[in-house]
């Protein structure tokens, strides 16, 4: 992984040339902003951000899951259909 900063940026002919990950860093502040990831590993890294997309959505549909069991259906109650 190549280290760069944000000044690289203002020189786009060779920031755009490289073929590795490169870890984006705040020269002023020593601080890391992001990464870049060249196409060389775009399908890759598609396939990284979907599934972890799919996990945030099992988080939330697990958290979603345990409410509804703590929420006792009482009499005259409508259910939420959720089981």
């Amino acid at each position: 992984m190549i280290n760069m900063t944000l000044s690289n940026l203002r020189n786009t002919a060779n920031f755009f040339d490289i073929d590795d990950v490169a870890t984006i860093v705040n020269g002023r502040k020593k601080e890391e902003i992001g990464y870049f990831v060249p196409k060389l590993f775009k399908e890759e890294f598609k396939k990284f951000i979907l599934e972890m997309e799919k996990k945030k959505k099992r988080k939330i549909l697990q958290k979603v899951l345990e409410a509804s069991r703590k929420d006792t259906i009482e009499d005259g109650a409508v259910s939420d259909g959720i089981a």
